[in-house]
C-alpha cells in the first residue's frame, strides 16, 4: 500500500473551528453492511494512512458502527467521528447514544446529528417535550458528544425550519451538480448554514455513482468543494482503491471557476431527476 506524502488539504468545519480533510469517509459503501468485517477494516485503515479525519457513520448504517469499533482502536483520537440518531425521542435516542458508544468502543462523539429530516412532523416531535433535541443538549452538557448537527437529503424547507428553530453546529445535506435543477440545497440550506457558520457536510456529491455517467469523479467532487462554505464531502467507498482515488482528486484539487460551474450543471441538467433522486417527489 503506497500513500502519497502531501497531506490531504483540510477546511474548518465552521463555528466548531475543527480542521477536517476535505474527503471524509462515509458511512455507506463496504461499511453499510453486515459480515464483511476484513473488507470494511481495510478501508477505515487505508483512509487512516491516507489522512483522513472525519469518519461518518450511524446506527441505521447495519455494522458501519461496529467496524468502526473494531478498526479505530488507539487511532481513535486521530479522527472526528460523526454518528446520527433517527430516533425521534430523548429516551429513544438516548439509548441509541449508548449503544452507538458501545459498539464504536469510544467514550464520545465528536458530533451527534439529528438523521435524515423529512418532515414537519418529524420536527415537532424532536423540538416538543421528551423530543430527541433534549437528548442532544443533555449528551452535549455530559460531555459525551461535542457538537450538535442535522442531516436530511428529502426537502430543503425541513431543514431550514430546522435550522430556524435551534442553532446547530452542522448540517450533513445532499449537494451534487444536478442540485440546481429541482429543490436546490445550494441557494437555501447552504447559504443559510453559512450566515449561521455552520460547518457544511456534502453528501451525495456522485448520487450513489449515477452522475459517473456525466461526469468524472473528480469533477463530481470538485463540483461541491467550490461551493462557498462547504467544509468537506464525505463519500462511502467500497475498497481501498476507491480510499486511494478520493484522497488523490482530494491532493490535486484547485477550486473551479464560474464557468465550469455552469458548465458541470449544464452537463447534469437531461438526468436531474435521477440525479436528485433522493429528494421529494
Amino acid at each position: 500500500m503506497e500513500t502519497a506524502n502531501a497531506p490531504i488539504p483540510t477546511r474548518s468545519l465552521g463555528k466548531t473551528g475543527r480542521q477536517v480533510t476535505l474527503f471524509g469517509l462515509g458511512g455507506e459503501g463496504v461499511l453499510r453492511t453486515w459480515g464483511y468485517e476484513r473488507e470494511a477494516a481495510a478501508v477505515i485503515s487505508r483512509a487512516l494512512d491516507q489522512g483522513v479525519t472525519y469518519c461518518d457513520t450511524a446506527p441505521a448504517y447495519d455494522g458501519s458502527l461496529d467496524y468502526y469499533g473494531a478498526t479505530l482502536g488507539e487511532r481513535r483520537e486521530q479522527v472526528f467521528l460523526a454518528s446520527k440518531t433517527h430516533d425521534r425521542s430523548r429516551d429513544g435516542s438516548l439509548r441509541l447514544l449508548d449503544e452507538s458508544l458501545r459498539r464504536a468502543r469510544t467514550d464520545h462523539l465528536d458530533l451527534w446529528q439529528l438523521h435524515d429530516l423529512r418532515t414537519i412532523d418529524q420536527l415537532n416531535r424532536i423540538f416538543s417535550k421528551g423530543g430527541a433535541l433534549e437528548a442532544l443538549v443533555q449528551a452535549k452538557i455530559e460531555g459525551r458528544v461535542s457538537y450538535l448537527g442535522i442531516t436530511g437529503h428529502h426537502d430543503p424547507a425541513i431543514l431550514l425550519e430546522a435550522m430556524r428553530r435551534f442553532t446547530f453546529d452542522t448540517v450533513l445535506v445532499a449537494l451534487n451538480a444536478a442540485d440546481v435543477h429541482r429543490l436546490p440545497f445550494i441557494a437555501t440550506v447552504v447559504a443559510e448554514a453559512v450566515r449561521q457558520n455552520m460547518g457544511i457536510i456534502a453528501m451525495k456529491t456522485c448520487a450513489q455513482k449515477r452522475i459517473l455517467a456525466r461526469l468524472t469523479m473528480a469533477e463530481a467532487l470538485g463540483y461541491v468543494w467550490s461551493i462557498p462554505g462547504v467544509s468537506l464531502a464525505i463519500v462511502g467507498c467500497e475498497t481501498p482503491e476507491e480510499v486511494d482515488e478520493n484522497a488523490a482528486i482530494a491532493r490535486g484539487f484547485q477550486a473551479f471557476s464560474a464557468e465550469k460551474m455552469r458548465e458541470l450543471e449544464t452537463r447534469t441538467s437531461r438526468n436531474a431527476m435521477e440525479f436528485g433522486y433522493f429528494k421529494r417527489g
